[in-house]
């Protein structure tokens, strides 16, 4: 045993010399030699300055000056590294204590919230109430309160109970509804359209849920939504854009941990409004291109393009409670089909560029000019019912169906942009030739005017992506072949775009 004490004696002593002879070839035995050295660069300078001459001592003072910048220079980046090395920890500790006492606030705003309820609970009881007796004031407040959707139960509470039943109006043309809102914008509101932007605007609410408003400032694309609420007596609901948006939360919300609550966005509160109201509604989102549409709007876009409204359902939460919505079945709110989406869009370089898939799936009208004014007999609102809005559009489909010589037509003008431009129409677009033509044909407009808009909307608007400059011929010979399809006069927008792509490239 004594033997095994001295050894771990030697060990513990042998370990200890080692350590500190390592600490000092480290960080002593470097600075050892740093007095020979400056000995031996002094007698250097002695054997040889006899020699240099004025030159010599010139250039040897410059060579003291550029090794002391250079030593200097190494100091002082070390300096820089280490204050920011220090100044980097110290801004991710702040992070972290940011971070905690986010989490913290977090937790007594939901201690908060849960104190407020039980003190709104004491009172009722000391006020005799119970929910058998609760007068209906005081529990929809409590309805708001315990619910995790406080604004769409407020909404619950709004129409609970109220008649909003809309009468028809008795013989009443797509035509006549259609100037009627143009005298109306013209003679109330002072905002002057012309003819065939109104009809535009009505036969794509009739083909899509998205009407996309472009074009430069000031032409009244967002007067346009706005008036068109006005005249339906259903004012429209104005949801600004935010360059930050990159996801559906931004749009309809998100569930807080925290708090327990679901933070209601003004369009998810608009949105679910519309599932209690019979007539049109609304909801423009203005400068909807400052951030990515086929971001934020992306799953509105899927949706929408499924045959069968009673998958038209957006999911907001997985488990459903009982104090949740009237009209959210299963942590699911479905999108009314009474709800129309307008997106205002500026084109400057502020903006992002609206990708394909969102022009295939909307309809899209440019505004380059402001209205010119116009005498317009005064024009009251009217009150109907988005199913008979609905009703006129269906009952225009049938009544003016594409004829066969028109769709051998765009099928030869299809052929032809196929072989110069290698671009197809698709089916989607031919699918909602069969709505807009028919309603643009029922607002009085004229089939060829209609195939013009799609045709310069939907195809040409991808020409702008293409290598204009190397297509000039090719662009030339389209405009002929619209005369010979079309005749001269007709495809107006067509040629006009056309000739512009020539004019700027």
């Amino acid at each position: 045993m004594a033997a095994y004490f001295e050894y771990l004696r030697e060990v513990f002593t042998r370990f200890m010399r080692d350590m500190g002879q390592f600490f000092y070839r480290a960080f002593v035995t470097p600075w050892t030699d740093v007095p020979n050295n400056l000995t031996h660069y002094f007698n250097t300078l002695d054997a040889h300055k006899g020699g240099f001459g004025f030159w010599g001592w010139f250039f040897w003072i410059l060579f003291l000056i550029l090794l002391i910048a250079l030593i200097g220079g190494i100091i002082f980046s070390i300096f820089l590294f280490v204050r920011k090395y220090v100044r980097f920890v110290k801004k991710e500790l702040d992070k972290e204590e940011l971070r905690h006492q986010i989490e913290r606030l977090n937790y007594e705003l939901y201690q908060a919230v849960q104190e407020k309820d039980k003190i709104l609970n004491l009172k009722v009881g000391y006020m005799g109430l119970k929910p058998d007796g609760m007068d209906s004031e005081t529990q929809d407040t409590l309805n708001e309160i315990s619910s995790r959707f406080p604004k769409l139960v407020h909404v619950d509470s709004i129409y609970r109970g109220v008649n909003l039943d809309i009468v028809p109006r008795d013989s009443l043309s797509l035509e006549e509804l259609v100037n009627a809102f143009r005298n109306f914008a013209a003679s109330q509101l002072k905002l002057y359209y012309r003819e065939d932007v109104i009809r535009q605007l009505f036969a794509g609410m009739a083909t899509s849920k998205l009407i996309i408003l472009e074009g430069i400032s000031g032409t009244g694309k967002t007067s346009l939504a706005y008036a068109l609420g006005k005249f339906f007596n259903n004012d429209s609901s104005i949801i600004p854009v935010q360059p930050s948006w990159k996801d559906r939360s931004e749009l309809i919300g998100y569930y807080n941990e925290f708090t327990k609550k679901f933070n209601e966005t003004e369009f998810l509160k608009v949105l679910y409004a519309a599932t209690y109201r019979k007539d049109l509604n609304v909801i423009v989102l203005d400068e909807m291109n400052l951030a990515r549409i086929e971001y934020y709007f992306a799953e509105f876009l899927s949706i929408m393009e499924m045959r069968d409204v009673n998958d038209w359902l957006i999911d907001l939460i997985p488990a459903p409670q009982a104090s949740d919505p009237v009209n959210i079945k299963e942590g699911k709110l479905m999108i009314p089909q009474n709800v129309m989406f307008f997106g205002t869009a500026n084109n400057d370089d502020s903006t992002f560029t609206i990708s394909d898939k969102v022009y295939d799936r909307a309809i899209s009208i440019f505004f380059d000019d402001k209205g010119r004014a116009f005498d317009a007999p005064l024009q009251d609102p009217m009150t109907i019912p988005y199913s008979q809005l609905r009703f006129l559009f269906d009952e225009a489909v049938g009544q003016y169906p594409v004829s066969q010589n028109a769709y051998e037509k765009f099928e030869q003008l299809d052929n032809f942009v196929i072989k110069k431009f290698k671009l197809a129409f698709g089916n989607r677009i031919l699918k909602q030739l069969e709505t807009f033509i028919p309603v643009y044909v029922g607002c009085g407009g004229k089939e060829v005017d209609g195939f013009d808009f799609i045709f310069t909307n939907k195809i040409l608007k991808k020409f702008e992506s293409l290598n204009v400059s190397f297509l000039k011929d090719e662009l030339k010979e389209l405009n002929i072949q619209l005369d010979k399809l079309y005749g001269r006069g007709n495809f107006k927008m067509a040629h006009a775009f056309i000739d512009n792509l020539l004019k700027n490239n």
